[in-house]
């Protein structure tokens, strides 16, 4: 396995510079959400770096499903009201939009992994998609710094078990896990950068910007869904169990209780932040 990434340490050099930055512009949150994205992914990637092939499918779902649920409340109650209250046609065009600009770009998008390029296949996708989230929650605080973090946050909770799987999955094929450092500090770079944009005080715009980052992470969390089907992320630890038919049956309970499990939580957290003191 090779050392440390250079690409990897040079991401995470730009995002510490780049911190110092929004520090100077006041970007508390945007910083708060960047950090902790930045952690969830390293973190996850640490963890999965060292987990051998008997990586628990459970634990999986478990992960993907908290997050997608969480995100998929947190976009429909936060980002979606704010897009209709600005201009319900433009709001309601933006959602449309996002939904079909993040289906498009994942599509495409998978062209690009076969170039060759420093990076590996993994980690492209992942640098790509979050310099695109990451642009987009930056676009969102910036110009609604009223926003609490409990959007972003829920946002970014994919990171932890994105980083998990990708790192598995580097150290499977003898690939140094430190180059996950690099999309780990994207969602950073291109928050921070993003959020210094200020948009037009124009209704028609800001509901339809605001509707199309809702589409984004709407899709986003559906395509986190943990789906036990064959050929899924879900499917690929649970063929290493000598029962993996009965064991994706059960997978099944257990990713619809995940993701119900997210969205209730993220319900329960607004009702206690929203209750008047």
């Amino acid at each position: 396995m090779s050392g440390l990434s250079r690409l990897g340490l040079a991401g995470f050099v730009a995002f510490v510079v780049l911190s110092g930055v929004g520090i100077v512009a006041h970007l508390s949150k945007v910083l708060v959400i960047a950090w902790v994205a930045f952690a969830a992914m390293a973190g996850g990637a640490a963890l999965g770096g060292r987990m051998n092939d008997s990586m628990h499918a459970k634990q999986l779902v478990w992960a993907f499903g908290l997050a997608s649920g969480a995100m998929i409340t947190s976009a429909a109650v936060f980002l979606v009201p704010s897009a209709i209250s600005h201009q319900a046609e433009f709001g309601g065009f933006g959602i449309a939009f996002g939904i079909l600009a993040g289906f498009s770009a994942h599509t495409i998008g998978h062209r690009a992994t076969h170039l060759e390029t420093a990076l590996d296949h993994t980690s492209i996708e992942l640098t790509a998609h979050s310099l695109a989230a990451g642009a987009i929650v930056g676009l969102v605080y910036g110009n609604m710094p009223g926003l609490g973090l409990l959007l972003g946050l829920t946002i970014v909770s994919h990171k932890g078990p994105a980083g998990y799987v990708a790192a598995h999955r580097l150290r499977g094929s003898g690939k140094s896990v430190s180059v996950l450092l690099l999309p780990a500090a994207g969602i950073g770079i291109a928050a921070i950068s993003s959020a210094l944009l200020h948009l037009p005080s124009d209704p028609a715009i800001n509901g339809f910007v605001f509707g199309f980052a809702a589409g984004v992470f709407l899709h986003v969390a559906m395509d986190f869904l943990p789906r036990c089907e064959l050929g899924g992320e879900v499917y690929e630890v649970a063929q290493l169990s000598d029962n993996a038919h009965h064991l994706l049956d059960e997978l099944r309970m257990h990713a619809v209780a995940s993701t119900l499990l997210g969205g209730a939580v993220v319900f329960g957290l607004w009702a206690v932040i929203s209750r008047p003191m």
